[in-house]
C-alpha cells in the first residue's frame, strides 16, 4: 500500500535561500514555512499592502529581497510587474509609469542610476505610494532624489539579513528626523545589543544585534559550525535567536543604527573604524555617486582605509579633493589613506557592493 500523502506544516523547510555573497562565501540559508509567511505578513502590515496594489518585481528573485516582493503579492492578491533587472533602468522606469506601479522596492545603488538619467524628467509617476530600500540608512541625497521622483510615496529605509528576512524598518514620519537609523523593529520581532560576552547594553553602546522571532531561520544548509555561531540560546526553553554578526547600537527611543559588519571593522592606529561610517561621509561629498572602503595591510598604521569612489558624471574631484572633504568631516584616524577613484564598483548579483572584488 501507499503511505498516505504527507502535508506540510508551518514549520517544514519551505525554502533555502542563498546569502549575496558580498564576503565571497555564500551560505544556504534554511526557512520554513513560517518563517516566510511571517515574514511577509510583518512587511505588508507596515507597507499597508492591499489587494489593488502594483508591485514592482525587478530585483533577483534568487535573493531574498526579490523573491519576498513576489510572496508579498501573493498574500496579498496583488498584481506583480515582473522585470529581468535593473540593467536598462530606462526602460523599467517607462514600466513604472505605465504599469501604475504603487509599490517600488529598490537598492542603493539603482537610485544612484536614477541621479543620472535625464531622461527621468519626462516621466511622472504618481501612483507610486511607497518606496523601500534595505541594507542600510538612504543618503541624505538619495532621500531628495525619491523625493523629487515620487512626490505621492511614502520612503521606507530598511534593514535586515538573510538569516531573519527583515529586522527593522523607519516609520516615513521619522525620515527628517532620525535620517542615519534604520528604524524600529518590524511587527513580532525582538532585538537587542550584546556585548563581546553577550551582556545587554544599553542606548548608544555599540555591539552585536540579536534577533528574536519568528522569521529567524531554521539554520544554514549543511554548514552545522555556522548555524551554531549564529543560533544560540534564547530566553525561553529551547528557543534560539539569531546573532547577526552586525554591529548596531540603540538610541533612547529604541531606534536602531547600522554601524558596520564585525568581520569588516578595520583597526588603523590603535582604533577600531567601521567602513560604514567612513563610507557615509564619502556619500555626503558633492560629487560623489558611490563609495567603498576597506582596510588595506600597512606596516605603521596596522590597516589603512583604502577607499574606492565613483563619481557622479560631469563631476571633477580628485582624490586630494576627496581626502580634504573627509578631513573636514571625519576624526583624523578615520580619514582614508588611499582613494581610489572608479568607473564602476564589483556588485553582486543583489545589487549589494562586492568588496571581495576590491583590492
Amino acid at each position: 500500500e501507499r503511505a498516505p500523502p504527507r502535508r506540510n506544516i508551518d514549520l517544514d523547510l519551505a525554502a533555502i535561500v542563498y546569502t549575496s555573497g558580498t564576503t565571497g562565501n555564500p551560505k544556504g540559508v534554511m526557512l520554513s514555512h513560517r518563517n516566510m509567511l511571517t515574514a511577509a505578513t510583518s512587511i505588508t502590515t507596515y507597507l499597508e499592502n492591499v489587494e489593488d496594489d502594483v508591485i514592482l518585481g525587478a530585483l533577483p528573485l534568487a535573493f531574498d529581497y526579490g523573491l519576498y516582493q513576489m510572496i508579498m503579492a501573493f498574500r496579498m492578491g496583488a498584481r506583480l510587474v515582473l522585470e529581468r533587472g535593473f540593467a536598462y533602468p530606462a526602460q523599467v522606469m517607462k514600466v513604472v509609469a505605465e504599469e501604475g506601479v504603487t509599490g517600488f522596492p529598490g537598492v542603493p545603488t539603482l537610485f544612484a542610476l536614477l541621479s543620472e538619467m535625464t531622461s527621468l524628467k519626462s516621466l511622472e509617476f504618481p501612483r507610486v505610494r511607497y518606496v523601500t530600500n534595505t541594507a542600510a540608512a538612504l543618503p541624505r541625497k538619495h532621500i531628495a532624489l525619491l523625493r523629487q521622483l515620487f512626490p505621492n510615496a511614502k520612503i521606507f529605509s530598511m534593514y535586515g539579513l538573510t538569516e531573519c528576512k527583515r529586522c527593522t524598518y523607519l516609520p516615513p514620519a521619522d525620515l527628517d528626523r532620525k535620517p542615519e537609523s534604520v528604524g524600529i523593529a518590524i511587527p513580532n520581532t525582538e532585538l537587542w545589543i550584546v556585548d563581546e560576552n553577550g551582556r545587554r547594553l544599553g542606548p548608544g553602546e555599540v555591539g552585536q544585534l540579536v534577533i528574536r522571532g519568528a522569521t529567524v531561520m531554521m539554520g544554514y544548509w549543511e554548514k552545522p559550525e555556522a548555524t551554531a555561531e549564529k543560533l544560540r540560546p534564547g530566553p525561553l526553553p529551547g528557543e534560539r535567536v539569531l546573532y547577526t554578526g552586525d554591529l548596531c547600537r540603540l538610541d533612547e527611543e529604541g531606534y536602531l543604527y547600522f554601524v558596520g559588519r564585525m568581520d569588516d571593522i578595520i583597526k588603523s592606529r590603535g582604533e577600531k573604524v567601521a567602513p560604514k561610517e567612513v563610507e557615509n561621509a564619502l556619500m555626503n561629498v558633492p560629487g560623489v555617486r558611490e563609495a567603498a572602503v576597506i582596510g588595506v595591510p600597512d606596516d605603521v598604521l596596522g590597516q589603512a582605509i583604502k577607499a574606492f569612489v565613483v563619481l557622479e558624471r560631469g563631476a571633477t574631484l580628485t582624490e586630494r579633493d576627496i581626502v580634504r572633504e573627509c578631513q573636514a568631516r571625519l576624526e583624523s584616524f578615520m580619514v582614508p589613506k588611499h582613494v581610489v577613484i572608479v568607473s564602476e564598483l564589483p556588485k553582486t548579483g543583489s545589487g549589494k557592493i562586492k568588496k571581495t572584488g576590491l583590492s
